[in-house]
């Protein structure tokens, strides 16, 4: 098509590949809001699901830890399942985008959006 042209059929090329990483991106980032991961702490006592873009989607407690003196350890409990799911979130966040960046042909550490 643009073979006359010399550099420029080649930097079709790539403006074509970054569109096309772009629009599988936009999907990506959506899928991410309808995918879950869950946190947890206290062996399972408290579970935090988030989905993996990191929104806290629900909280799941054990009545038996429901104790008023115990105020303190229930929050710390509570801080430690969010913080768990965020976690989670972000690695799941990070594979997909790894898996996306591979199934591309770019290298497994480029650093996305440039």
């Amino acid at each position: 098509m643009l073979k006359g042209l010399g550099g420029l059929g080649d930097m079709a090329k790539m403006m074509k590949s970054a569109q096309e990483l772009q629009t599988k991106m936009t999907d990506m980032q959506d899928e991410l809001h309808n995918v879950m991961v869950v946190g947890e702490s206290g062996a399972g006592l408290v579970k935090a699901t988030a989905s993996a873009k990191g929104e806290l989607k629900g909280l799941d407690i054990d009545p038996s830890i429901f104790n008023g003196d115990d105020k303190e350890v229930v929050e710390d409990l509570i801080l430690a399942a969010i913080k768990d799911a965020q976690t989670k979130a972000a690695d799941k966040a990070q594979e997909e985008m790894t898996k996306l960046t591979e199934s591309m042909g770019l290298p497994k550490d480029v650093k996305l959006p440039f």
